[in-house]
């Protein structure tokens, strides 16, 4: 059986034909899309599909916000995803919609060794839930929990929920954005990198920090300046203490929302940090700085030194979770 299976994000789209045969880590054809020059993601998948020699027979896509009665409207895009519209217009016998963090939360039972980093290896709980936090264009949450033996995804929104800032550069940070009209600050909007990344360096100029003029320069004629912020933090031939500043105040407050989510499902089988980012700041992130803020949780701070702690390095990991669960899809 054949089955297309996508990776749907705000920035950039990966779509890919997988089979029964070979398994979820090999697709017999992928190809990486920018979502922004599609108007519709039909018209991907059409242009996709074109000239293909193979029958396609369901679908199963990863995507960006959050799936309600088989549709999702893509958080960053305009597209709205329909499973019943994909099945009509393609004749597939099915489709299924994930969450993208369910998608990569999938792929986390058959990662390899290679395609982790870890920060910790704690002691972790073979039957424990295991968090994941996803900083990339924007910010995924979601966890897995064990059931019958095999760990089932499950969704969640919870970087849309408010900000809790911890001491007073953060709480500068949460005043200085309410003051810009941001009535709810969510942690996506200071913990992601289309929104939070740009938002700690604008927060950071105003307390004192200059800006280089060759940087003001570059930021000034680009339409995305988070790359160019996180390279400018970690070029040390050209040190440039604002962009340094903001990295590390996003650093500590991915930490402490890492911390609170694990909390929050007692993720005792480990977190893992997923999303574009994080394999990009390792060194950032092996710093004290993250593992304290994770852990800085009053008395339940050896609890989460107890649970391991790892970085997904695998670039694709969204799109292997949605191949992994929608090659066991029953299909007529």
């Amino acid at each position: 059986m054949n089955i297309l299976v996508g990776d749907i994000g705000g920035t950039k789209t990966i779509l890919a034909l997988f089979a029964t045969e070979t398994g979820p880590r090999k697709p017999l054809k992928e190809k990486t899309y920018s979502s922004l020059q599609y108007d519709t993601f039909e018209a991907m998948v059409t242009e996709f599909l074109r000239d293909m020699k193979e029958t396609v027979f369901a679908g199963c896509f990863g995507v960006a916000g959050p799936v309600v009665n088989g549709k999702a409207h893509i958080t960053n895009l305009t597209w709205v995803v329909d499973g019943p519209k994909l099945m009509s217009i393609f004749h597939w016998s099915t489709v299924a919609l994930l969450n993208d963090l369910e998608s990569v939360g999938y792929a986390i039972p058959i990662l390899d060794k290679e395609d982790l980093h870890t920060l910790s290896a704690g002691r972790p709980n073979a039957d424990g839930c295991i968090a994941v936090i996803a900083p990339g264009t924007g910010l995924g949450e979601g966890f897995l929990t064990k059931e019958c033996g095999s760990y089932i995804t499950h969704p969640s929104e919870g970087s849309h929920a408010a900000f809790a800032p911890v001491g007073a550069l953060q709480i500068g940070l949460l005043t200085y954005l309410n003051a810009c009209g941001y009535k709810h600050v969510s942690f996506e909007r200071v913990c992601s990198g289309a929104l939070g990344i740009p938002n700690l360096y604008a927060y950071l100029k105003t307390t004192g920090l200059d800006e280089p003029v060759w940087l003001a320069e570059k930021l000034a004629a680009v339409d995305d300046p988070t790359p160019f912020i996180v390279n400018a933090a970690q070029d040390s031939a050209h040190p440039c203490e604002l962009a340094k500043a903001t990295l590390d105040l996003f650093v500590e407050i991915l930490g402490a929302e890492a911390g609170n989510l694990a909390l929050k499902v007692l993720s005792t089988g480990g977190i893992y940090l997923g999303g574009g980012i994080p394999p990009r700041i390792l060194k950032q992130l092996e710093n004290p700085t993250f593992l304290q803020a994770l852990r800085s949780k009053g008395r339940f701070e050896q609890l989460l030194t107890d649970m391991p702690v790892h970085v997904i390095l695998n670039a694709k990991a969204g799109l292997l979770g949605a191949a992994a669960f929608g090659l066991k899809l029953p299909v007529s």
